[in-house]
């Protein structure tokens, strides 16, 4: 019976999460450092959003180029797989958040992420009110969707670099 009960509950995190986010897709990590390296050369001075950050691959590779990193994720047992295998990164932190309900660190200058077709023009909205709450310009990294409306920065395999800026 103790299975059972355990099995409901996995089920329940990762299938809920489908009805706010994406779901659970594991980043493969040589695609990741060329994004992060080729498409928007990450550094020191970087702080990286992951929406949805799974088990923080994108996130300890961010961290080993310097960037603090913080990863918004939505299912409690990802977010314990997460810290635990991020464990050993000062600059990895992640929380068990909404990012649709949540701002942006005021130190963020680029968020990643992996998005549903169904999200992607509030993510559009999302970022452009962050970058005029902020006042000041934002960089996106789409894995996997384009932004209609906006051109890229640059591309990359199934990666596109956007920038959004303030609007007064």
């Amino acid at each position: 019976m103790i299975i059972f009960w355990i099995l409901a509950i996995v089920v329940l995190a990762f299938g809920w999460v489908v009805f706010r986010g994406a779901p659970y897709v594991p980043s493969q990590n040589r695609y990741i450092k060329r994004a992060l390296t080729q498409l928007y050369p990450l550094g020191s001075k970087d702080v990286l959003v992951d929406v949805g950050s799974g088990d923080g691959v994108v996130l300890r590779r961010a961290a080993q180029l310097g960037a603090q990193t913080i990863g918004y994720e939505l299912n409690p047992i990802l977010v314990l797989i997460s810290r635990f295998l991020s464990r050993t990164y000062n600059s990895v932190s992640v929380v068990l958040a909404d990012f649709w309900t949540t701002s942006l660190p005021d130190e963020t200058t680029v968020v990643y992420a992996f998005l549903v077709t169904r999200d992607v023009k509030k993510m559009i909205a999302k970022m452009q009110s962050e970058a005029t709450r902020l006042n000041r310009p934002l960089y996106f990294i789409s894995y996997g969707n384009v932004l209609p409306g906006m051109t890229p920065k640059k591309t990359l395999d199934a990666y596109g670099l956007y920038r959004f800026y303030p609007l007064h």
